[in-house]
């Protein structure tokens, strides 16, 4: 079920993304030491939002490996990574890093 919400979740991403007044580059990361990243938002700047997804109503800290090792990658282009779960609450975890609600992606504005 967890490869299908995600999925879903990026075809959701990319449909946002032709309306978006910022127009990004959508990419996908898995380094040959095993990070990964599911979704890289990348402006022209070359400023990066990544995002980790989660069929799960819990947030751990392994939830965020993946975001922190491209965070310590990139350095100042790294805006902020979210991990996307079915949870309700939106929350921070670390610098720049949030959890956010997945139902997020459809409301105008997160509680």
């Amino acid at each position: 079920m967890g490869k299908i919400f995600e999925n879903f979740i990026v075809g959701e991403l990319k449909k946002q993304a032709t309306w978006s007044k910022i127009i990004v580059n959508m990419y996908h990361c898995r380094t040959t030491e095993g990070q990964e990243v599911d979704v890289i938002l990348e402006d022209r700047s070359g400023n990066i939002i990544s995002i980790e997804i989660k069929n799960s109503e819990t947030v751990g800290a392994q939830d965020f490996k993946g975001l922190t090792y491209l965070r310590d990658k990139v350095k100042e282009k790294f805006i902020m990574g979210i991990v996307l779960y079915t949870g309700s609450l939106c929350l921070p975890f670390d610098k720049n890093l949030y959890m956010m609600p997945v139902n997020g992606l459809w409301e105008d504005s997160f509680e």
